[in-house]
Order: structure tokens, then sequence, then C-alpha cells
């Protein structure tokens, strides 16, 4: 028994070379020293290069003069938070900010709910013509923004809506709702039908069923959606400069081209600018991180 037990030991650990020295055998999804150095400087690098920009406009944002940027060497020696209380004090930050606020939550709420309820729709119910309706909405997303701000401006002209924070809100649902219909209708194939039949056999209306069973199991794939919905908001600039004309209701990413004219371009402001604008998308990515990586790749477990 003994014998037995120390071959079978020296087998595992070991293998003899043709000297007779032991030689060690690397387990299976091991790695070699070399390979994890390989591999752990190439996401350093990565990493590095992901994070250089945002490192550069920060720099160049406590900067105190406008030029600064042609000669980036200077502003070791002449750095400031001036920019950012000049922003804060003597512009309209905190009413874009507000502006960005209402128009992004808004699209959230609202293009999310609306996403969610035709993702499940495709997803449990068989009405004629649902996959084309999925096509559909697929192929709104193939037209450029110039050729639909036309007819959406008359749309919101003719429902008097144009300078109105509701009509821009309606504006980015339309860009939001086919690509999170998508990618829900995906997330909710992944639930199992069974639990719509428990919520059935316990007296639970399909919208019952949807809002108390389904909705709290897909919270990954809401808050995937939801940070899309955010995200597109909260950017976008064509069509918040066409459809919101007063000062005071310009988004963040319009008054940033405040600070740029025709004939001077105050970059150190922007830059400044820039950072704060960043605070808040850092803040909402926060909220929901720990959900949105199971719901990137759940939705695609399943067609």
């Amino acid at each position: 028994m003994t014998t037995t037990t120390v071959e079978t030991s020296a087998a595992v650990t070991g293998k003899k070379t043709s000297t007779g020295a032991p030689r060690t055998v690397r387990g299976r999804g091991r790695r070699s020293l070399a390979t994890t150095l390989a591999s752990h400087g190439l996401l350093i690098a990565a990493s590095l290069v992901a994070l250089f920009p945002v490192a550069w406009l920060v720099f160049l944002s406590l900067g105190p003069d406008k030029d600064d940027y042609l000669h980036p060497g200077r502003i070791w020696g002449k750095m400031t938070l001036d920019n950012y209380s000049f922003v804060l004090q003597h512009t309209g930050f905190f009413d874009w900010l507000k502006s960005s606020l209402i128009v992004s939550l808004g699209t959230t709420v609202i293009g999310v709910l609306v996403a969610a309820t035709t993702g499940y729709a495709v997803s449990r119910m068989r009405f004629p013509g649902y996959r084309k309706f999925m096509w559909i909405l697929l192929v709104t997303q193939m037209f450029p923004v110039a050729v639909l701000m036309v007819p959406m401006y008359q749309i919101l002209s003719e429902l008097q809506l144009i300078d109105n924070y509701l009509g821009l809100i309606l504006i980015y649902c339309s860009t939001a709702v086919p690509y999170c219909a998508w990618l829900l209708k995906g997330y909710f194939d992944t639930i199992p039908f069974e639990i719509d039949e428990a919520g059935r056999v316990d007296g639970l209306t399909p919208f019952g069923t949807f809002a108390r069973l389904i909705l709290p199991l897909a919270r990954p794939g809401l808050a995937v959606a939801g940070f899309y919905s955010f995200i597109t908001a909260f950017g976008e600039v064509a069509f918040a400069t066409t459809f919101m004309l007063d000062d005071s209701k310009y988004t963040l990413a319009v008054g940033l081209q405040s600070f740029i004219s025709e004939h001077d371009a105050q970059r150190n402001l922007m830059a400044a600018t820039a950072v704060l604008i960043a605070i808040p998308v850092s803040a909402f990515f926060y909220l929901v991180q720990k959900n949105l990586v199971t719901g990137l790749t759940a939705g695609g477990t399943k067609g």
C-alpha cells in the first residue's frame, strides 16, 4: 500500500528526464510566468491608452490660459483651479446641468418602460407580424440624423413641442427604444417561460406577471438599457441644438459649444467643463455597474 502511494504521488508531482532529475508538470489551466507577465503587461498598456485622454483633459483644464494646450509643458508651473471656478460661477453650467438631467432621466424612464414592454411582448406573445416588427425597429436605426432632422422638426412644431423638454425626450426615445427593445427581448428569452405560467396559476394578469415576476429577474438587462438611454440623451448635440432655442434650456453638450466662437476658442474652459460633465455620467455608471456586465452578456445566450 505504501509503495503504491509513493509511486502515484511521484507520477502526479513530476516526471523524470533522461538524466533522472524530476521535471515539474504544469497543471491544466495554469500559465507560465512569461505568459502571465505578457498578459499583465498588455492589460496595463491597454489601460494606459484608455486613461491617457482623460488624464490629458484634466491636465489641460488646470492651465489658466486658453492657449496652454499649445505648450502643455508650461502648465506645470502655473496649475490652478480658476477654470472650474469660472465655469461654475460665471456661466450657465447649472442650468445646463438641470436641462441635461431632466432630459436624460426622462429618456431613461420612458425609454426603458417602452422598451421593456415591447421586448417582453415580442418574447412571450406570438401575434401576427411580431418578427417583422422587430426588424422594423432595427431599420429605424439606419437613417442618419440629417435625414430625420427636418421631419422631426415639423412634427414637433405641429405638436408645439419645440423648445420643450418633452419634445426632446420623445426624440431621444425614438433613438434609444429600438436598441433597448432588442436588448431586453434577448434578455427576456433567457427567463424560463414556466415563471409566466406560475404567475397565471397564482391568478396574476399578464401585466401583473410582467411587473411582479419578470422585471425583478430582468434587473441586469434593465440596467444596461437604462445606462444606454441615459448616455444617448446626455451626450447628444445635434437634436438638442436644433430643438432647444432658449439658452437656459441648453444641455451640457450644447452649452459646451458656447466656449467656441468664429474667431476664438477658450479651450481651457472647455476642458474644465468637460471634466465636470463627466461627473454625473460616472455617478450613474457607479449605480448600475453591478448589473452592467451581467446584462450585457446574458442577452446573447439564447436567440
